[in-house]
Order: structure tokens, then C-alpha cells, then sequence
């Protein structure tokens, strides 16, 4: 009979599959596809997952090493999910090794039992006293016993240091009878009970509830909804009534959000309204929380899902609805590793399981617009503010021969006195980091540029430092120009730090609260300004796109667009739909209550078509109009793209490797015949040095997708094995959401 071989996927970049065969004293019948082994690895020992079990292997046999043992007794990863791996790597060209490593737990990839945590609790014996004569000449054991007597569910093991107990009289106590030790769950699971609500569901207007039905009446089957709501719509009390159906009919829900910082928001939220045991899942709870709220899910003692972009592969023991916030926002787009898009794999999740999911955004990507108008998505629309507030109103400030007090023109100025002074709040939105994008001697012209990067450095004045966003080089400031030796160097443009220092200084009587990635740096500080804020009274918020997310600010009536202007002539196809998603996002924080709210953009544009049409006839009337120009010129999403990076440390050395990998794939498009697919380059990329490394793309532009995963199917192994595939970092981003 031939030798069973297991076929592993290892967590190495390498695009294939490492045979193995079985752990000594292992019977073959007990191993399935998606469990856990540990196997040699050259000198070390690594964690692979078992993909399939074969009865050949290209290695010959006296080479194969057995595995070392297997980790688990069933798959961690439900049948289910394990499909979505293959398919992932499968779809993204990547390793499916490196897939499984993002898709389980830090702990379960190092080895860890894929089991809820079990701890040893010391109990009192039944009929144990403190007086009993045998611990008369033993104080220590006597008080160890009261103390232990004192907790009736027992004392965890790893509370033993804090309550002062010894370790040696526990023993002791243990051998003499005294005491009596279990080992369990170190929390009990907590059953459901009594309502789901917490709170009273608030009443839906029209639109609401008509949303609320149609997706209500589809929670039986796959569907892909997609909400588009303006801001302040009560999108989310929309997905509060849908989770409480799935929660009635026994099922889980998973909410996917876009950003770390909306996690507590929404958190409490949920808390509030549901009596139901939630998850956290995102990259700032640690690795044994993640596990535990992971485990949970799985198991079915989660009922609410939350999280960011990975939780996407939570497991559901059994799963009723997926939903996605902001749909359209850029962070959920994984952009090192495995670029996969947690939307797009989302609605393939959605579809394996047979689920609905529901996208939600006031501003949706064009890619779900394209979707909704082909009838692939079910487009549901909210065109009122929930509560009868009003939308803002748009005023475009032609900046262009005005002067600018760190970027504040004085209209703006006197609308932001007028606003304060009325007892209401002003949020100022410019999406630098900093105090100035860059140091510029008066005398010579010379200008701060990153060593590293083709980046000129952020002037940071708080840290007296020169910070390159792109490379994180940073250096204190010369005190004179390298290049003159004069003394006078000047910073050039306004970011956050210089308009709150500017604001503080226009209105000192009101505090000026900056939110940006810096300020918020800390642990527990966004929450800390979120409360200063949401306490109503009067005070400037100044922020970046951080702001523009997700959150509810009642007081906020004046919101102020300092520089409109940087996404009307970029080099991306996307950067006017991003502006315009930014814009409105932000508008959408003002007049969300009872006092209507007022944007006024800054601009030296403000006959801009794009612009004129934006504030006068709102998102959706750009965005047909976005369409029919991608449409036209035949860009996504009615074409698809893979784009081909490569860096390297010498010059010249990334086109070299790209022009070789153009080359295979030019042949191999002869040789398949495949239409339908250009090679557009390789051309160097827009910021052609960053961190000391050169780089280089290649882009492939496909009118269908089969076409162009025809090709790459076969392509992308010839390029690994590439001579130069050793000598430069290569990646490649399939869907892209950014050419940079």
C-alpha cells in the first residue's frame, strides 16, 4: 500500500505546498484538511495547516521528514472558512501558506490549543476548618484555608500572588485533604436570558423602514444590500433592528467597521441596546483577548461580531448577517502581505455561506454603485436625515488673492466667531499632519527633503522634528540652510499643529481640540477628546480624515474645508472620488441635531465642475457622472487591474526585473491566446525612491476578469522563479486601490 503523504501549507511566501509525512503514531484517518501540525522547517520547527492528503510526492521519499505532532483533534477553521482561504490565495496570487497566517489568531499560527482557556481554581474540602488541630503549629496554612473558604467558586492559580497566599501552604493543605483543586474555564459562559433590548428601538421614518423590510424579508439567503444613506440618514439604527431579527432567530451577527478608533463608539452603542455577549476583534486588543473573542465566535458564546478589516475571518458557529460600515472607505483595503479588499471577500463569504450582507456608506464606492446598476447589489436609499434635521448647506470661499493667516481666510474667520459665539461647536477639517508640510530657506529655496524618500519632510514643532510621512525618517531642524548658510528657514503651508496653535490664538477663550494620528497616539486619548466633545459646550475641532469618520457630534454647526483643492488634478483616477467622498463625509458632521449646519470649502477652484456639482446636486450626481467618464476611458470598474511592484537598492535594478516578468507575460499571452489584456509599463512608480529603496510598476489592465486570472494564474509562478526574483522585493496588489 503507498505511503499517505501530507500536503502542508507553511506561513513562507513561497507559492506552494510542503509535503510531509504523518506524525509517528498518528492514525492517517484521524487528520483532516485545515488542522494544525507542527513539522521541521531546515533547523526549525514551524506551525503549517494540512491541505490535503495525497499518495505521491515530487521529493523522493528518503528525503520526506515525517511531522512532529498534530495540534489539534478538529480543524480550528470551519470547513467554511477554510474554502474562503483557498479561494483568497487563489484569487489575490498569494501564498496560501502566508493566507492562513492572516486569517487564524497570533497564538493559534505559534501553536496554542485552539480551546477556550482552562485554569486550576483551589476550593476548600467539604468540612475543612481553620481550627481543625492539625495546622495549630501551622499559621500560614490556617490563614491560607480562611482565605481560600472565603471565595465559594474557588480562587484562580493566578491570583494566588495577589492574595498573599504561598504556594508551598496550598500544597501542603492539598496532600493533608484541606483542600481540593479543578481545572476549568476561567469564565463561565453566560447564557442568554430574558429580552434582547436593552433599550426601546427608536421609530423608523419611510425610508428606514423600507430599507429595514427589504433586507428583513432577505435574511434567509445570500443577497448583497447596499444602503446609501446620506449622513445622518440613521443608517445604524437600521442595522440595530436587522441584528435584533438574527439575534431572535438564534443566529450571529458580524459588524465590520473601517478604522480602530470608531471600535469603543460603537461598542458602547451596541452594549447600550443589546442584552447579547459581543466580541471586540482589531489590532489593539492583545493577542490573548483576540483568541478568546475569536474561540467565542466560533463556538457560538459571541452573538455580535465587531471589528476591523481581519475579522472578516472570525468564524460563526452559526452566521446570520454581515454588515459593512463605510463601505466604500480605503482601510479596508490591506495594502502589505496579502491585498486583499475585506468588502470585496466579505460578499465571497457572504455567497459561500449563503448569507446576506448588507454594505452601508453616504458616500459608496463606485465600484458598489457599478454593482447596484447592473443588479448585482439591491440599492436602498436614505435621502433624509433621521429626526428631521436638515442637511447642511454647501458655500464654495474663492480663496484665490485673499490673504491667509496659517491658511484661515478672514470670512472664515468671522463665520467660526459667529458660530462660537452662539454657543455651538466648529469643526475645521485639513488632512496634513504636522505644523508644516515643509522648511524653506527664504534666501535660496532650498527645501526640507526626506534622505530616503522623493518626499519633502513635515515640520512637526511640538517634537522639534522634520518627520518624512512615507519612511518615518526623522532629524531635528537646521538651525541655518545647508545649502546658503543663512538663517532664514520658514515653514511653508499649514497642518494640524499650526492651525490649532493659529486657532488658539485667534480665539482664546474657547479650548482647540486636535484629532489626528498624533494626538491620538495614546491609549484611551480619542476617547478622552470624544468626551471633552460631547459634552456641548463651544470649541474648535481640528482634525484629518480621522474626523470624518463615523462620528456623531450634535453641537458641531460650521464645518470648515480648509484646502479642497489637493485631489482636482492628481495623478490617480481615484483622487476625485476620494476628495468627494472626503468632503462629503466631513460636511456630514454639521447640523446633525436641531440647529441646521452650514460647510464652507476654502478653494482657489470654485468654478470647478467637479466642485460646482458636488455642493449643488450632492454625491450621487457626481458620481454618475464619475462612471460615465470611467466608463469612457475604459477604467475600473469597467476594467480590472493587477499591479506588478518591484523595489530594489540600486537604480535601474526594479525596471530590469519587470521588464523580464513583461516579457514571460507578453509570450504567454501569444501562447494561451488571450485577448482582452495590456501591459502598460513598467514604468518607475510616482514616488520612484522611498526608504532608501528604487522602485518600479507594472500594470495590467484587463477588460474582463477571466482573461487577466488566466493569465496570471500561470505567469505569476515564472516570475518567482525569476533570476532577479532574489535580488528585488516584488509584490502583487490584485484590484488596487491606489497607483502610488
Amino acid at each position: 500500500m503507498l505511503q499517505p503523504i501530507l500536503r502542508l501549507a507553511l506561513p513562507s511566501p513561497l507559492r506552494r505546498l510542503f509535503d510531509y509525512l504523518p506524525p509517528v503514531g498518528i492514525a492517517v484517518s484521524s487528520l483532516k484538511p485545515g488542522m494544525r501540525l507542527r513539522v521541521p522547517f531546515g533547523r526549525r520547527e514551524i506551525v503549517g495547516v494540512l491541505v490535503e492528503i495525497v499518495d505521491h510526492s515530487d521529493v523522493p521519499p528518503a528525503k520526506l521528514k515525517p511531522a512532529l505532532e498534530a495540534l489539534d483533534s478538529q480543524p480550528p477553521l470551519p470547513p467554511e472558512l477554510f474554502k474562503l482561504c483557498l479561494w483568497t490565495a487563489q484569487y489575490y496570487q498569494h501564498s496560501l501558506g502566508d493566507t492562513f497566517s492572516w486569517a487564524l489568531p497570533v497564538l493559534l499560527r505559534q501553536g496554542e490549543p485552539a480551546e477556550t482557556r482552562q485554569e486550576r481554581f483551589w476550593h476548600a474540602a467539604k468540612g475543612a476548618r481553620p481550627e481543625d488541630p492539625r495546622l495549630s503549629r501551622a499559621p500560614r496554612q490556617r490563614e491560607a484555608l480562611k482565605t481560600i473558604a472565603q471565595h465559594p467558586h474557588g480562587v484562580a492559580h493566578s491570583l494566588v500572588s495577589q492574595l498573599q497566599l504561598s504556594k508551598d501552604s496550598l500544597d501542603q493543605l492539598l496532600q493533608k485533604g484541606m483542600l481540593r483543586t479543578e481545572t476549568r474555564r476561567s469564565h463561565d459562559i453566560k447564557r442568554h436570558q430574558g429580552s434582547w433590548l436593552l433599550q426601546p428601538e427608536l421609530p423608523l421614518n419611510q425610508e428606514q423602514r423600507a430599507a429595514f423590510e427589504a433586507i428583513n424579508a432577505g435574511l434567509d439567503g445570500f443577497q448583497t444590500f447596499l444602503l446609501a444613506g446620506v449622513t445622518g440618514s440613521g443608517k445604524t439604527e437600521v442595522y440595530l433592528q436587522l441584528i435584533h431579527q438574527v439575534l431572535e432567530a438564534g443566529k450571529q451577527a458580524l459588524v465590520l467597521i473601517p478604522e480602530i478608533n470608531l471600535g469603543p463608539q460603537t461598542l458602547a452603542r451596541f452594549e447600550k441596546r443589546f442584552n447579547a455577549r459581543i466580541a471586540l476583534l482589531h489590532s489593539n486588543v492583545n493577542d490573548r483577548e483576540r483568541l478568546d473573542a475569536w474561540l467565542a465566535a466560533r463556538d457560538g458564546e459571541a452573538d455580535i461580531i465587531i471589528g476591523t478589516r481581519s475579522a472578516l475571518f472570525t468564524p460563526m458557529k452559526n452566521p446570520g448577517l454581515i454588515i459593512l460600515d463605510e463601505e466604500h472607505d480605503a482601510s479596508y483595503k490591506q495594502q502589505e502581505g496579502l491585498r486583499y479588499h475585506a468588502r470585496d471577500l466579505a460578499v465571497v463569504r457572504a455567497r459561500q455561506e449563503n448569507l446576506p450582507i448588507l454594505l452601508g456608506s453616504a458616500t459608496p464606492s463606485l465600484e458598489s454603485l457599478q454593482n447596484a446598476h447592473s443588479g448585482r447589489y439591491a440599492l436602498l436609499k436614505l435621502t433624509q436625515r433621521a429626526g428631521g434635521a436638515q442637511a447642511p448647506r454647501f458655500l464654495r470661499l474663492d480663496v484665490k488673492s485673499r490673504p491667509l493667516d496659517s491658511g484661515i481666510s478672514g470670512p472664515l474667520q468671522q463665520a467660526m466667531a459667529q458660530t462660537l459665539a452662539a454657543g455651538q461647536q466648529v469643526l475645521v477639517f485639513l488632512n496634513r499632519r504636522g505644523f508644516a508640510p515643509s522648511l524653506l530657506c527664504h534666501d535660496c529655496g532650498w527645501i526640507s527633503q526626506c534622505p530616503r524618500c522623493d518626499a519633502r519632510m513635515t515640520l512637526h514643532q511640538r517634537h522639534n522634528e522634520l518627520r518624512c510621512h512615507h519612511c518615518g525618517h526623522a532629524e531635528r531642524p537646521l538651525h541655518s540652510c545647508p545649502d546658503c548658510n543663512k538663517l532664514d528657514l520658514r515653514p511653508v503651508g499649514a497642518g494640524t499643529e499650526r492651525a490649532e496653535e493659529r486657532l488658539g490664538t485667534i480665539f482664546p477663550d474657547y479650548p482647540v481640540l486636535r484629532i489626528d494620528r498624533d494626538s491620538t497616539a495614546r491609549k484611551g486619548s480619542m476617547e478622552q477628546l470624544l468626551t471633552t466633545i460631547n459634552r456641548g459646550e463651544p470649541c474648535l475641532l481640528v482634525g484629518t480624515q480621522m474626523l470624518a469618520k463615523g462620528h456623531h457630534f450634535p453641537r458641531v454647526t460650521l464645518v470648515a474645508i480648509l484646502d479642497a483643492d489637493g485631489g482636482l488634478f492628481s495623478a490617480d483616477f481615484r483622487a476625485s472620488e476620494r476628495m468627494a467622498q472626503l468632503i462629503v463625509q466631513v460636511a456630514g458632521r454639521a447640523g446633525r441635531a436641531e440647529e441646521p449646519g452650514k460647510v464652507i470649502i476654502q478653494t482657489h477652484l470654485a468654478d470647478h465642475p467637479l466642485l460646482v456639482q458636488l455642493t449643488e446636486q450632492g454625491y450621487f450626481a457626481f458620481a454618475d457622472q464619475a462612471l460615465s467618464e470611467r466608463r469612457a476611458a475604459g477604467l475600473p470598474p469597467f476594467s480590472h487591474l493587477a499591479l506588478l511592484r518591484a523595489e530594489a537598492q540600486k537604480p535601474g535594478q526594479a525596471e530590469d526585473f519587470l521588464d523580464q516578468a513583461c516579457s514571460q507575460a507578453e509570450q504567454l499571452l501569444e501562447q494561451l491566446g488571450i485577448s482582452g489584456v495590456e501591459l502598460l509599463g513598467p514604468v518607475p512608480a510616482p514616488m520612484e525612491r522611498r526608504a532608501g529603496r528604487f522602485r518600479a510598476q507594472l500594470l495590467l489592465q484587463g477588460n474582463a476578469r477571466a482573461p487577466l486570472h488566466k493569465l496570471m494564474g500561470v505567469w505569476i509562478p515564472l516570475v518567482e522563479a525569476l533570476p532577479g526574483s532574489r535580488t528585488v522585493r516584488w509584490s502583487l496588489d490584485v484590484d488596487p486601490i491606489d497607483l502610488f
